[in-house]
Protein backbone atom coordinates (compact mmCIF):
# COMPACT_ATOMS: atom_id res chain seq x y z
CA UNK A 1 0.00 0.00 0.00
CA UNK A 2 1.25 3.46 -0.84
CA UNK A 3 -0.25 6.11 1.45
CA UNK A 4 -0.96 9.56 0.11
CA UNK A 5 -1.80 10.94 3.55
CA UNK A 6 -2.45 9.83 7.11
CA UNK A 7 -3.94 11.86 9.95
CA UNK A 8 -6.13 11.39 12.99
CA UNK A 9 -9.75 12.57 12.98
CA UNK A 10 -10.90 13.27 16.52
CA UNK A 11 -14.60 12.87 17.37
CA UNK A 12 -14.87 16.10 19.34
CA UNK A 13 -17.93 17.53 21.06
CA UNK A 14 -16.09 20.82 21.69
CA UNK A 15 -14.80 21.49 18.19
CA UNK A 16 -14.45 25.26 18.49
CA UNK A 17 -12.50 25.06 21.73
CA UNK A 18 -10.27 22.33 20.31
CA UNK A 19 -9.57 24.39 17.17
CA UNK A 20 -8.50 27.30 19.38
CA UNK A 21 -6.33 24.95 21.48
CA UNK A 22 -4.43 23.46 18.52
CA UNK A 23 -4.09 26.73 16.57
CA UNK A 24 -3.10 28.86 19.56
CA UNK A 25 -0.78 26.48 21.39
CA UNK A 26 0.59 24.20 18.67
CA UNK A 27 0.60 26.38 15.55
CA UNK A 28 -1.90 24.46 13.41
CA UNK A 29 -3.78 26.36 10.71
CA UNK A 30 -7.34 25.79 9.49
CA UNK A 31 -7.54 24.36 5.96
CA UNK A 32 -11.27 23.55 5.95
CA UNK A 33 -14.01 24.55 8.37
CA UNK A 34 -17.66 23.61 8.68
CA UNK A 35 -19.81 23.52 11.80
CA UNK A 36 -19.34 19.73 11.98
CA UNK A 37 -15.75 19.24 10.68
CA UNK A 38 -12.49 21.19 10.83
CA UNK A 39 -9.27 20.19 9.10
CA UNK A 40 -6.02 21.51 10.56
CA UNK A 41 -2.52 21.49 9.09
CA UNK A 42 0.80 22.45 10.62
CA UNK A 43 2.59 24.92 8.33
CA UNK A 44 6.11 23.54 8.88
CA UNK A 45 7.20 20.60 6.74
CA UNK A 46 6.28 17.76 6.72
CA UNK A 47 2.89 19.47 7.30
CA UNK A 48 1.26 17.24 9.89
CA UNK A 49 -2.54 17.18 9.80
CA UNK A 50 -5.28 16.77 12.37
CA UNK A 51 -9.06 16.92 11.97
CA UNK A 52 -11.98 17.39 14.35
CA UNK A 53 -15.40 15.89 13.65
CA UNK A 54 -18.73 16.21 15.45
CA UNK A 55 -19.31 12.70 16.83
CA UNK A 56 -23.03 12.87 16.01
CA UNK A 57 -22.49 13.57 12.30
CA UNK A 58 -24.10 10.98 9.96
CA UNK A 59 -20.78 10.27 8.20
CA UNK A 60 -19.88 8.24 11.29
CA UNK A 61 -21.66 4.88 11.12
CA UNK A 62 -24.54 4.30 13.54
CA UNK A 63 -23.34 2.62 16.70
CA UNK A 64 -20.03 4.48 16.57
CA UNK A 65 -21.19 8.07 17.11
CA UNK A 66 -19.38 8.73 20.37
CA UNK A 67 -16.87 11.36 21.46
CA UNK A 68 -13.20 10.50 21.65
CA UNK A 69 -11.91 8.49 24.63
CA UNK A 70 -8.45 7.31 25.52
CA UNK A 71 -6.52 9.10 22.77
CA UNK A 72 -2.93 10.26 23.31
CA UNK A 73 -1.17 12.40 20.69
CA UNK A 74 2.64 12.53 20.82
CA UNK A 75 4.24 15.80 19.73
CA UNK A 76 8.01 15.34 19.55
CA UNK A 77 9.92 18.61 19.88
CA UNK A 78 13.58 19.61 20.03
CA UNK A 79 13.37 21.28 23.49
CA UNK A 80 10.62 20.01 25.79
CA UNK A 81 11.75 22.28 28.63
CA UNK A 82 11.24 25.35 26.44
CA UNK A 83 7.80 24.08 25.40
CA UNK A 84 6.92 23.48 29.07
CA UNK A 85 7.85 27.09 29.87
CA UNK A 86 5.84 28.33 26.86
CA UNK A 87 2.72 26.20 27.35
CA UNK A 88 2.49 25.66 31.10
CA UNK A 89 4.36 28.55 32.70
CA UNK A 90 3.54 31.12 29.98
CA UNK A 91 0.15 30.10 28.55
CA UNK A 92 -1.21 28.59 31.76
CA UNK A 93 -2.06 25.11 30.48
CA UNK A 94 -2.46 22.62 33.31
CA UNK A 95 -0.25 19.56 33.01
CA UNK A 96 -1.98 16.25 33.68
CA UNK A 97 1.53 14.81 33.94
CA UNK A 98 4.23 17.23 35.02
CA UNK A 99 7.54 17.37 33.20
CA UNK A 100 9.88 14.50 33.92
CA UNK A 101 12.53 12.25 32.43
CA UNK A 102 11.77 8.58 31.83
CA UNK A 103 14.25 5.69 31.83
CA UNK A 104 12.74 4.47 28.53
CA UNK A 105 14.15 7.49 26.68
CA UNK A 106 11.80 10.45 26.94
CA UNK A 107 11.66 13.76 28.76
CA UNK A 108 8.04 14.86 28.55
CA UNK A 109 4.89 16.37 29.99
CA UNK A 110 1.22 15.87 29.15
CA UNK A 111 -1.63 18.39 28.80
CA UNK A 112 -5.24 17.73 27.77
CA UNK A 113 -7.21 19.42 25.02
CA UNK A 114 -10.80 20.61 25.67
CA UNK A 115 -12.18 17.17 24.69
CA UNK A 116 -9.87 15.26 27.02
CA UNK A 117 -7.41 14.21 24.31
CA UNK A 118 -3.99 13.92 25.93
CA UNK A 119 -1.11 15.74 24.23
CA UNK A 120 2.27 14.32 25.23
CA UNK A 121 5.04 16.81 24.46
CA UNK A 122 8.29 14.86 24.17
CA UNK A 123 12.00 15.22 23.62
CA UNK A 124 13.90 11.98 23.17
CA UNK A 125 16.75 11.40 25.64
CA UNK A 126 19.11 8.44 25.95
CA UNK A 127 17.37 5.43 27.48
CA UNK A 128 18.93 3.84 30.53
CA UNK A 129 19.31 0.35 31.90
CA UNK A 130 17.23 -2.40 30.36
CA UNK A 131 15.50 0.03 28.00
CA UNK A 132 18.72 0.80 26.10
CA UNK A 133 18.81 -2.81 24.86
CA UNK A 134 15.14 -2.80 23.85
CA UNK A 135 15.66 -0.38 20.94
CA UNK A 136 16.29 -1.80 17.48
CA UNK A 137 18.53 -0.25 14.86
CA UNK A 138 16.68 1.92 12.33
CA UNK A 139 16.05 0.34 8.92
CA UNK A 140 18.38 1.45 6.17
Amino acid sequence: MQLGSFYPVIAAERIGEAVAFYTTHFGFEITFQADWYVSLRHPAPPHYELALLDPTHPTIPAGHREPVRGLLLNFEVSDVDAEYRRLVTGAGLTPVLDIRSEAFGQRHFIVADPNGVLVDVITEIPPTGEYADAYTAPAT
